[in-house]
């Protein structure tokens, strides 16, 4: 998941996953995440690795109804900078898994472990997405830590970096939310931090943040 931070300041969450095991979404984390920013009025962007999306397919409708930005983050959660013909079939499965459930759309990217290549950025007809505020949640599974970690270090314009299959996440990403929220933050998808900061998204960039590339 990540959200994001412009001005009037904002946030923009993103979920997804760093290992092949804490793939999701999750039947149950991710519910009561969507449950936490519903009742908040936030907004995230969730890239979803494609093979776990069958049994969910009512959370992933659920994401895009309630206002969120559904993307890619590879179908098994492999390197993909190889651009090689099995990444690219990772990204087209994936793609095609939520085109079948959601609709024709842009399905951005987030390369697993952030690895990308000019020969991926060539290969996409989407924007790649990275982060600026890696929590490093999968790792901590320390609610407080991690809440404590985003809340300390936030900017207007961050894309901050957390995994909604850990319980430990979700109630750092909505304690964040609650706190923020008293500093003027508000939490948005990738769209939304692009269009508020009046940049238009090219296919194949490769973005820290909406007015900044990685320079990698």
């Amino acid at each position: 998941m990540h959200s994001a931070f412009p001005a009037p300041k904002t946030a923009k969450l993103s979920p997804s996953r760093p290992h092949p095991n804490c793939g999701g979404p999750s039947s149950q984390t991710t519910a009561t995440l969507l449950d936490g920013l519903k009742e908040r009025g936030a907004h995230a962007t969730f890239f979803l690795i494609g093979e776990q999306i069958a049994g969910n397919e009512d959370l992933v409708r659920r994401m895009k109804d309630e206002g969120h930005q559904v993307g890619g983050h590879s179908y098994t959660h492999i390197r993909l900078d190889s651009a090689d013909a099995a990444a690219l079939a990772e990204i087209q499965k994936t793609d095609e898994t939520l085109r079948a459930i959601l609709g024709d759309g842009d399905y951005w990217l987030r390369p697993p472990w952030g690895f990308a290549s000019d020969a991926l950025k060539s290969a996409v007809s989407v924007p790649l997405i990275y982060w600026t505020l890696d929590t490093m949640d999968w790792s901590v599974r320390n609610r407080d830590l991690v809440a404590h970690h985003i809340i300390e270090n936030a900017k207007s314009g961050d894309i901050v970096l957390l995994h909604d299959p850990y319980d430990t996440s979700v109630e750092a990403a909505l304690q964040t939310i609650d706190v923020l929220s008293e500093q003027g933050y508000e939490f948005v998808t990738l769209e939304e931090l692009f269009s508020n900061a009046g940049v238009t998204p090219q296919a194949g960039h490769f973005y820290l943040r909406a007015d900044e590339e990685v320079p990698w």
